[in-house]
């Protein structure tokens, strides 16, 4: 999966936004002003940072030369995988979706029957 094809799939989610806030090396993906991925811009292999479970990032981490702890976040609770095609396309779109639904969970009642209301 390529960066485009990745950025796509990470805007697909419902209420899914995405802007630059930390200018124009990192595309940002949130739901209800949350962050959920990180995509990098400007760097020769691009990355995307994801929220993981601690157990299970640390696995990926030890397993994949791809996979680092998260690249200027909380590197227990994210990862970085540099888009090389080392980690297979069904894992990283398993792991975007897994990063959602740990932000989702965590939001408040209002916000999380909002997301559910949209379209």
């Amino acid at each position: 999966m390529n960066k485009e094809q990745l950025e796509k799939f990470l805007g697909g989610f419902k209420g899914s936004d995405k802007s630059f806030p930390f200018g124009p090396e990192a595309l940002v993906f949130k739901v209800m002003g949350k962050m959920f991925a990180l995509v990098s811009q400007i760097e020769e292999i691009p990355r995307v940072t994801l929220k993981c479970d601690p157990v299970d990032g640390a696995h990926l981490v030890g397993q994949f030369d791809s996979v680092v702890p998260g690249y200027y976040m909380n590197k227990k609770h994210w990862i970085s995988i540099s888009l090389t095609g080392e980690l297979p396309e069904g894992m990283l779109t398993d792991l975007a979706h897994d990063s959602y639904q740990r932000v989702v969970k965590t939001l408040t009642k209002k916000d999380q029957q909002q997301l559910k209301d949209l379209e």
